[in-house]
């Protein structure tokens, strides 16, 4: 079977399942952010008096941190009054940073777990084999309820990744290089699996960029198959033993894709789709006010030292903030330790608490009409960072240092 079928057939107790059955699944963890607020009162309007199980429940306060209205801050209240309720433990607070980079560098994700959240960028766990995805309120009240939910066992697309990728480019290309090629629809409720020499060659952090941005172009779950390098990823975070052979990804899939990164251009989706994707050298020029470094899908160690080595000696242009924005508290120390925020924060940059910012437009850094930004986040939908006369520009972290430095977008090759 292919990763999606063996994941939801051990969770259905079945020993096999087909693509387009809908079976009833047993949900190993959940992740909730302060979204668990709405599900808090429809758990206490239902009359549920406890959670299926506390130990697999995990809180996260990181959107609206810090609380930037009443509105966001009685959010938080009404999180804390529900953890209190059903005596729920694992809660990170406002501190630790995004919930799904913490939930991974914590230990709390694992090869072959069935996982649910309450954000659409759940399936970044698919970098460590998990089969995860983001589920509506009413949906995360019944799993809290019964542990259970119904899935559609999904069809499979193969990414076959061969290739190089030469400095600077990242994961992050490939992956706009992708739903640019496919399309923001290809893998509309499908899994994606992520293979092949250049696959197995990319750190478990440019693997997350690459899982987190699977719902970009429509998957279920975004699949990394297990390795060496999750094996010694997960060896420093649990005890739990994993080895490569315990997971086959032979089944016949749906479709194959080849992927040949020799040659790649950086690769910039411009406003306001996901899938409207240019190599960068066709943008020179265009006039930017503000870059964004960050978030989960681009604000992990190796992304920030990559912006260092790039901006050292060098100054934000001064028609550009810089915002800056570590993913955890974990990173941010490392950050903070080896000097990587000195050299940031010398050229120019701001650096931000750990949590999502301006990627989704609540608060910090918001757009006023008319301004560009670049920014290494996942989505550059209309409004999406303030304003609707605003445009949003997507690129990978050596794109956004090179425009921030330039004023303009820039082609970091040329840094």
């Amino acid at each position: 079977m292919t990763l999606a079928e063996t994941i939801l057939a051990r969770a259905s107790n079945r020993d096999k399942v087909t693509p387009g059955e809908y079976i009833t699944a047993n949900i190993d963890k959940v992740m909730c952010h302060e979204a668990f607020a709405a599900v808090y009162m429809n758990l206490a309007s239902a009359g549920v008096k406890k959670v299926w199980d506390t130990k697999r429940v995990f809180i996260f306060f990181d959107h609206y941190v810090p609380a930037s209205t009443p509105r966001a801050a009685s959010i938080h209240q009404l999180v804390r009054a529900g953890v209190k309720q059903y005596d729920i433990k694992n809660v990170y607070r406002e501190n630790e940073g995004i919930a799904h980079q913490v939930m991974m560098e914590s230990g709390n994700v694992l090869p072959g777990e069935l996982i649910v959240g309450t954000d659409s960028h759940t399936c970044t766990y698919g970098a460590l084999t998990a089969a995860s995805c983001g589920i509506g309120f009413s949906e995360m009240t019944y799993v809290l309820a019964t542990g259970k939910l119904w899935f559609r066992v999904p069809e499979t697309i193969r990414f076959i990744l061969s290739g190089d990728l030469s400095f600077p480019l990242t994961s992050k290309d490939v992956m706009l290089k992708i739903a640019g090629e496919y399309s923001a629809d290809i893998a509309q409720y499908r899994s994606v699996e992520f293979t092949g020499p250049a696959a197995e060659q990319m750190s478990i952090s440019s693997r997350m960029t690459m899982s987190n941005m699977a719902v970009e172009i429509g998957a279920k779950f975004g699949f990394f198959p297990v390795d060496i390098k999750t094996v010694e990823y997960l060896k420093e975070r649990t005890d739990s033993s994993i080895t490569p052979s315990d997971f086959s990804y032979e089944g016949d899939v749906w479709q194959t894709c080849e992927v040949n990164l020799n040659g790649l251009e950086p690769q910039v989706a411009l406003p306001h789709s996901v899938d409207n994707v240019k190599p960068v050298s066709q943008l020179n020029d265009i006039e930017i006010h503000q870059a964004v470094l960050g978030s989960c899908t681009n604000g992990r160690l190796e992304d920030l030292r990559l912006a260092a080595q790039l901006i050292n000696g060098r100054k934000v242009h001064p028609n550009v903030r810089l915002l800056v924005i570590p993913a955890s508290k974990e990173i941010y120390k490392h950050a903070m330790g080896d000097g990587t925020f000195a050299t940031l924060l010398d050229a120019g940059g701001i650096i931000l608490n750990p949590g999502c910012g301006p990627c989704f437009g609540a608060h910090m850094g918001l757009l006023a009409p008319g301004e560009r930004c670049i920014s290494s986040t996942n989505r550059n939908f209309k409004g999406r960072m303030g304003s609707d006369q605003a445009e949003v520009y997507l690129a990978s972290p050596a794109t956004v240092i090179a425009s921030a430095i330039r004023g303009c977008i820039t082609d970091p090759r040329g840094m």
